[in-house]
């Protein structure tokens, strides 16, 4: 009786490392992540293996395994100060879908940490932005060149991260905020480029209008000069001949007189 509770206690203690021996040597990896080994007696962030995969992984128990979403991840940067080319304050809204490349996800956790987002791409798209809409003036960022801005923030931004473990898919530009002043004024500017346009097509029109009919009436008095050189009193004389001859089968006609014209036609009396 003496001796259980000797032999009990090194049982429980043993149980109890094999519970948490036991606890230590499994992971669930989600759907959509991958996982990182950190080898506590094996040189530490495992970066030349490929990371685990989704799914049920058994480890070491004294070795950590740490989870990344691989997936494309939005991070979306609200209300960002940057100044036009001359000095004026604006506020941008950008989008930024990114992830962490795979195969290098071991040096992302090695040299960056699960933080990267906010050591790597936020400080690179605000610099970014930042010189980029340096180059505009607000009137270019709020009419013509914002799909401009947009590709020159994702190339710039793009090759500023791609040697650091993470993949940039895309830069939205979602919104542009000029002060209001400023705004207004661009605005009216473009209403009056816009009258000034509708008023040149309408004058061009007038123009194409005017020289449409002069080439009508040119067109038409050439016309009439070639008939007149052509009407010779010879075809003229045949005309009227061709026309007396249709006129007297007509029933409508009642008497002819041969040779009583001028020029020697017959003349047509009818019934009235």
């Amino acid at each position: 009786m003496e001796k259980l509770p000797k032999l009990g206690l090194p049982l429980i203690i043993l149980i109890l490392v094999g519970v948490i021996f036991i606890s230590k040597s499994y992971i669930n990896i989600p759907y959509g992540e991958a996982g990182v080994v950190w080898k506590r007696f094996g040189g530490g962030t495992v970066v030349d293996e490929p990371p685990l995969g989704e799914g049920f992984r058994f480890i070491a128990p004294w070795n950590r395994v740490y989870t990344y979403n691989i997936k494309q991840q939005e991070e979306f940067e609200s209300g960002m100060r940057v100044l036009s080319s001359n000095g004026l304050e604006i506020s941008l809204d950008v989008s930024v879908l990114y992830q962490p490349k795979i195969d290098e996800l071991g040096m992302l956790h090695k040299t960056k940490g699960e933080n990267y987002l906010n050591i790597v791409i936020v400080p690179e798209i605000r610099a970014v932005a930042r010189s980029v809409i340096g180059r505009y003036t607000p009137e270019q960022l709020y009419s013509s060149k914002r799909d401009a801005i947009q590709n020159e923030i994702y190339e710039e931004t793009m090759r500023k991260v791609d040697g650091q473990h993470v993949q940039l898919n895309a830069v939205l530009v979602r919104d542009v905020t000029l002060p209001t002043s400023i705004k207004e004024a661009i605005q009216r500017k473009l209403t009056q480029e816009q009258e000034a346009l509708e008023y040149e097509f309408r004058l061009e029109k007038a123009r194409q209008e005017a020289e449409k009919v002069r080439i009508e009436a040119e067109g038409k008095a050439v016309a009439n000069r070639l008939l007149a050189a052509s009407l010779t009193p010879n075809i003229l004389r045949d005309k009227g001949i061709e026309a007396t001859l249709l006129l007297a089968e007509s029933p409508n006609t009642k008497i002819i007189v041969v040779g009583g014209g001028e020029d020697g036609l017959p003349l047509i009396l009818g019934n009235q």
